[in-house]
């Protein structure tokens, strides 16, 4: 049966006149997907308006973030709450409807996209998530866990590397509740797709391992219903579903690049409407017909939810301890974590080593906490000991395993995040921060609860040499606002930055090293505040200040200038974001504004310390590259020596 097109000339009416009441945006897209939105959203997508929040909906994330006007129009339609004056602000300062859609700021919108195939990406993690949830919880005769997510992307979302990254590891865990509609309208900003990509998208992700199928018209709202259907119907691969349209559908630009990324024009939209059969130019206009269908549609919605709940309230009855884990998982409420046995975690080590112990024992204490590696656990010491591996045929395995996909994972692990349920980690060599930078910014962005676990931090890595030894990396995730990142020095700093991360309303990267470090006895209250004192003298004369390994190198440091007299404060500063967040007493305490005599020391870019010494101090770093050699003659060529650090110490203080 197909969707009358009353509904879908509204969305399209509303979507190209937001667009050209802002004279910004992408019309095209909207009139060229609306019939496929429409269908999913009213006869195949599990959802209810009245609660966007409710656990077991379908996910529905629109990749193609540039058409954010088709989401906004569907929210409105489907009354999520959006009105028409949000909608009428499309684009403005402060309001609801933004350029590209963004979770927590817009009611309904499941991810932040726009950077393309991200979205798609970002889907994969939610289908990983319902598929780990479904089989941890789920009993015979109670699937409390049960939906599919659903994506629409378009061509530049498959053009993306960061999507077929993610579509490979979809395909080989055969997430079958994955369900993507591919908009093919065969055109880019810059004119026809043949342009630069003339591949066989469907043979693609038939050798990914997805199933493909094809709907040629994408008027044509049976034919997708009927290939949804068949999707659903596939429980041992993710189904693509690609879906022939015409970009800028009606408009007098219809299927040129023109209708991409620019309103139509007045008389361009008044030309749309009338192809379209509506009959009034009045703005913003949704005819008596469409209103009257949405409206019988939204009723239906909300029965899914009621019959979800009546199925939970018997699987709380017949499984107690089940759905108590669930819901607690669902909220996420932190066990007792036995802070003495947590913080007693230390020694000599590598603080690599040292966060494997600490994740395992937080593992051993929080059933939801769960992730893995791009194929680096063994040294990333990421690995939940005694747990199995999430697979294709185990989905309730805690151990995930990416493959060398270093953005995919980080996508994917935003996405396991904003689904709920789970407290996901994922783990790399810091170098390949760069791989995921894109992810992460979008984790700071929509403050996604994902902990990144980043090792061989510094020219400690050694061997490998310049290519794998991190310099800017450091100073780069500082400078992401809402990124909290931390940098510990031993075992308590260690064991602390994790009970910020589990406690933090946003993304933590956990930096690490590869060397051994020794236990200097670190302060866990002063790692919750970001930074203090580790060592001091009365009235000192100078301020060392160091992050990670070079915290005991200013301990060893300090040790000679006070052979020599010379009063020193060491101060440990482990997370420079949270330090920020601390009243300004607590950061004088630490930091007094008289002692002007500062040095910090860290083997990475120097350029954030500058905020810390200013004019009167400075900073031993690393600006240049690495080198290949064994990493501790590196840190002794690059002049991270006791010696030189108290040598330049005193020259600051003749200054």
């Amino acid at each position: 049966m197909s969707t009358p097109k009353a509904p879908i000339n509204a969305v399209r009416a509303l979507s190209i006149d937001a667009v050209q009441a802002a004279n910004s945006g992408h019309p095209g897209m909207p009139l060229g997907t609306a019939p496929m939105a429409v269908e999913l959203f009213a006869n195949h997508l599990k959802h209810n308006p009245a609660n966007p929040d409710w656990p077991n909906r379908d996910r529905f994330v629109l990749s193609a973030g540039h058409g954010s006007m088709l989401l906004y129009s569907l929210l409105h339609l489907f009354g999520y709450g959006l009105t028409l004056d949000d909608l009428k602000q499309f684009r403005q300062l402060d309001s609801k409807t933004p350029g590209h859609p963004e979770y927590g700021h817009t009611i309904g919108v499941e991810t932040t996209t726009g950077p393309l195939g991200q979205g798609l990406a970002t889907a994969v993690g939610m289908a990983m998530a319902e598929a780990h949830l479904g089989a941890v919880y789920n009993e015979e005769n109670f699937p409390v866990v049960d939906h599919h997510t659903f994506v629409i992307c378009g061509d530049g979302d498959l053009m993306e590397g960061v999507s077929g990254e993610a579509s490979s590891l979809a395909g080989h865990l055969k997430l079958g509740k994955l369900i993507v509609l591919y908009d093919s309208n065969s055109i880019t900003i810059e004119g026809g797709t043949d342009l630069a990509f003339s591949e066989d998208v469907a043979k693609r992700y038939e050798a990914y391992g997805w199933q493909v199928l094809t709907v040629h018209d994408g008027e044509d709202t049976a034919a997708i219903g009927k290939a949804i259907e068949a999707a659903k119907a596939e429980t041992a691969r993710p189904t693509m579903i690609k879906v022939t349209t015409v970009i800028g559908y009606g408009s007098p630009k219809a299927g040129t690049a023109a209708t991409h990324g620019s309103p139509l024009g007045a008389d361009g939209v008044a030309a749309t409407k009338r192809a379209l059969g509506i009959d009034s130019d009045e703005p913003f206009f949704v005819s008596d017909e469409a209103k009257q269908w949405f409206a019988a549609s939204r009723e239906e919605h909300g029965q899914a939810e009621a019959v979800w709940n009546d199925l939970f309230a018997r699987y709380e009855a017949a499984h107690p301890d089940k759905a108590r884990a669930y819901v607690a998982a669902l909220k996420n409420e932190l066990p007792d974590l036995d802070d003495e046995a947590l913080y007693s975690i230390g020694g000599k080590a590598a603080t690599r080593q040292l966060s494997g112990q600490v994740l395992n024992h937080l593992a051993g204490k929080i059933p939801s906490l769960i992730g893995g590696s791009a194929d680096l656990s063994p040294s990333n010491n990421s690995e939940i000991k005694g747990a199995d591996s999430f697979t294709a045929d185990n989905y309730a395995g805690r151990n995930f395993h990416f493959g060398v996909r270093e953005f995919a994972m980080a996508a994917a692990g935003n996405g396991m995040a904003l689904h709920g349920g789970v407290r996901p980690y994922v783990a790399t060599f810091f170098i390949f921060s760069d791989y995921m930078k894109a992810a992460m910014r979008l984790s700071a962005l929509m403050k996604a609860r994902l902990i990144y676990i980043l090792t061989h931090d510094s020219i400690g890595v050694g061997e490998d040499g310049p290519t794998h030894e991190p310099i800017e990396q450091l100073a780069m995730l500082r400078s992401l606002p809402g990124m909290t990142v931390y940098r510990p020095a031993d075992g308590k700093e260690t064991a602390a930055a994790y009970r910020h991360a589990l406690e933090n309303d946003g993304p933590t990267c956990l930096v690490l090293t590869r060397q051994s470090l020794p236990d200097i006895s670190g302060s866990v209250d002063g790692t919750l505040k970001g930074a203090y004192v580790i060592s001091d003298d009365k009235d000192p004369d100078l301020m060392l200040l160091a992050s990670g390994s070079e915290v005991s190198l200013c301990l060893d440091a300090a040790e000679l200038l006070r052979k020599d007299g010379t009063k020193v404060r060491v101060v440990s500063v482990p997370s420079m974001e949270v330090f920020e967040a601390q009243t300004d007493e607590y950061k004088d305490s630490v930091m007094p504004p008289s002692l002007t005599k500062r040095f910090a020391v860290e083997a990475a870019a120097t350029m954030p310390w500058y905020r810390y010494v200013g004019l009167n101090g400075g900073v031993h770093g690393i600006d240049r590259f690495g080198a290949s050699a064994p990493g501790n003659l590196l840190f002794e060529a690059y002049g991270f020596t006791k010696e030189n650090i108290a040598d330049k110490a005193r020259a600051l203080l003749k200054k």
